[in-house]
């Protein structure tokens, strides 16, 4: 089993925000396999899902994106997850809007979501699939800029282009890591 988590911050006040890309994906990557992430473990709406033939764990932490480590946490100790197994999904400032990112370890590059789960698990190689989301004018314009929602245009984009190769992009991370099973 693999944990794909998308990062985001719950509520309505939240939906179509630039920093909702990870739950957006997750709800896709959820219809798409016939579930509806409702159970509430881990801190976190989540839903276990055979998607293209990959079992998957899918999660929406549901404490604010800059706490959303514990949840991730709990649920790598539950299911005894390597660091390998564990896929998150977020936004990206310093990618060009809708540009799509994959890569393994790193830092936390600014993004404070991906910072909480380096503190709170002891993982850092696990996958990042990045969404770009460009960057405002001004640095102090950055709070609001991620938290802004997309316009109808970009939103179309992101399901039209972004999101389709995201999902190809975590599903050759999948497919690589069953050849290592």
């Amino acid at each position: 089993m693999f944990i794909l988590v998308g990062l985001g911050n719950p509520g309505h006040n939240y939906e179509n925000t630039r920093h909702n890309i990870g739950f957006m994906l997750i709800d896709q990557i959820a219809s798409e396999s016939g579930v509806f992430l409702s159970q509430n473990r881990f801190g976190a709406l989540t839903a276990r899902a055979n998607w293209q033939g990959h079992d998957v764990f899918l999660m929406k932490p549901q404490g604010y994106m800059n706490v959303s480590g514990n949840s991730v946490q709990q649920a790598t100790q539950f299911f005894k997850i390597n660091e390998e197994e564990l896929i998150v999904l977020f936004d990206d400032l310093d990618q060009a809007p809708g540009a799509v990112k994959t890569r393994v370890g790193g830092g936390h590059g600014g993004h404070n979501g991906i910072r909480d789960i380096l503190d709170k698990t002891s993982f850092e190689k696990f996958y990042r699939v990045k969404v770009g989301i460009g960057k405002p004018d001004h640095k102090s314009a950055t709070a609001n800029w991620v938290l802004g929602k997309f316009t109808q245009q970009e939103l179309d984009s992101l399901e039209k282009e972004s999101f389709p190769v995201a999902k190809n992009r975590i599903l050759e991370i999948l497919k690589q890591l069953s050849k290592k099973k």
